[in-house]
């Protein structure tokens, strides 16, 4: 097992200098007229960042040998719901896409370039001037505007890219805190994603946020709560948690013990639960302050945002799907993708499908494979046992496991003897193919399903941005 590099590989990388040369494609735009509702519904929007088909397999297995099964015949929760369509998630730019450029166009219903968060593909990577004259309108943005309470949770950083999507625009997904931002951005106008956050100003702003990345909000010289020995990453020595509080007069909470003792009094919520991401689910209950799952994120959000008033906008993603690929580690990325499945089961547990569209989609997939003709009922995380007996071998007589990945950090350069080996421990790391300090996306479609109200106008193979007709019909009807 290859500890070491394991740890070093869970944040993912992603390199994207060389995107801004290449010109944007024409790609089919979202209506800007909604579906075929005629009175607004809620809309929750579950995001599985990372979380392609062969995850939802892997994921649905593992379930159900959890539960005592063999798995093959185990459901994730959404995987009941009765429309699905495959959706293609290439960027304007680029055929293997990122999270920010996918959730840009599920949100705004135009497709963008890899690494933008929320601004039209016109605009080249890292050109501040331009990106301020062209940003898309989320449908976050729209739902404040027009009166609905928006909620936005995830288990990554709340600036990371799918989140940031959401609220806020900015030509490199990367400036996250002002000391990622470039000076001569910073000079045209630009703004950090963390400011634009607490500087919402669409409606009465965001009813809640919860996730990690407070590291994004405090400045260097304030020490982190939790671990003594972080600190803020700001330069500009702006407390923006401070800041939020006063201009809010909300609650943010950043442990477990805070979260469960918020009052119900209607007030908005920011929850900070992490400098970085928050904890894979598989290693939640050894974070020192505690923190609350991702199913209980949800079950707190909806129950707040059903007491603000007749509508609300959610959107939860399931962030760290994609850090456990990029590791190489299908263990936790599965872990978590279950976790996700059950704050599906949450939703639908405490909302109805008459007045409530629930949406499930992935923003990409990964290189995960899934292969070796296992035995029905083999470990998914197993070595590959035949339906005739015995370990199967590979051509160089070893044993092999049924996942693998295409590229990433669990490659070796020569082939070890893995019939001693515990391939279902947490830390171990699937073989890769080729090797990479941190494995890629994939660029196969991913699924999208869908129950509740407009749920029928998913169908299909489909453009990305198109989920975005799915999402405003449901919420705005035919009034906007």
């Amino acid at each position: 097992m290859q500890s070491t590099t394991l740890m070093a590989a869970l944040i993912p990388m992603l390199c994207l200098s060389a995107c801004a040369a290449t010109a944007p494609a024409t790609t089919p735009v979202a209506d800007s007229a909604p579906a075929v509702k005629s009175e607004r519904h809620n809309v929750i929007l579950f995001l599985g960042d990372g979380m392609g088909v062969s995850t939802v397999t892997a994921a649905r297995i593992m379930a159900g040998q959890q539960a005592g099964g063999p798995g093959e015949d185990a459901a994730l929760s959404f995987e009941g719901f009765p429309h699905v369509a495959l959706v293609k998630t290439y960027n304007t730019d680029s055929q293997v896409s990122d999270s920010a450029g996918t959730m840009t166009a599920i949100v705004t219903g135009e497709k963008t370039r890899i690494g933008s968060i929320s601004v039209a593909a016109s605009v080249s990577h890292n050109d501040c001037p331009n990106s301020l004259n062209n940003e898309l309108p989320t449908l976050l943005e729209q739902a404040e505007d027009a009166g609905i309470a928006t909620g936005v949770i995830s288990t990554a950083r709340i600036t990371h890219a799918t989140p940031a999507a959401t609220y806020s625009h900015a030509p490199n997904r990367d400036w996250e805190a002002d000391s990622n931002l470039p000076a001569v951005a910073a000079a045209a106008g630009c703004r950090d994603l963390a400011t634009q956050l607490v500087e919402f100003d669409h409606g009465n702003g965001i009813e809640l946020a919860l996730g990690g990345g407070r590291a994004q909000f405090m400045p260097s010289s304030v020490q982190d709560p939790e671990y003594p020995d972080r600190s803020g990453i700001r330069a500009d020595n702006r407390n923006l948690l401070q800041i939020w509080q006063q201009q809010s007069d909300g609650h943010y909470v950043w442990n477990r013990a805070a979260f469960e003792q918020v009052p119900e009094d209607g007030k908005k919520v920011l929850g900070l639960f992490e400098p970085s991401h928050m904890q894979f689910e598989a290693d939640r209950e050894k974070d020192p302050a505690g923190e609350p799952s991702l199913s209980e994120m949800t079950a707190f959000a909806i129950q707040r945002l059903q007491r603000q008033g007749d509508t609300f906008f959610l959107m939860v993603e399931g962030g760290r799907i994609d850090h456990g690929h990029h590791a190489g580690n299908a263990y936790r990325a599965l872990t978590d993708t279950i976790e996700f499945a059950n704050a599906v089961q949450t939703a639908m547990d405490l909302t109805s499908e008459a007045d409530t569209l629930i949406l499930v989609t992935a923003d990409h997939s990964h290189t995960l494979t899934m292969s070796g003709y296992p035995r029905r009922g083999n470990p998914i995380l197993g070595k590959v046992t035949t339906p005739l007996g015995g370990l199967a071998k590979d051509s160089n007589g070893q044993p092999y496991t049924t996942l693998g990945y295409a590229n990433g950090p669990g490659y070796q350069d020569n082939h070890p003897d893995l019939t001693d080996v515990d391939t279902q421990a947490p830390n171990y790391q699937q073989r890769a193919t080729l090797p990479m300090p941190s494995e890629t996306h994939g660029g196969e479609d991913v699924a999208a399903y869908a129950q509740g109200p407009n749920a029928d106008t998913l169908h299909g193979v489909i453009e990305q941005n198109l989920i975005y007709n799915v999402l405003r019909g449901a919420l705005f009807g035919t009034e906007n």
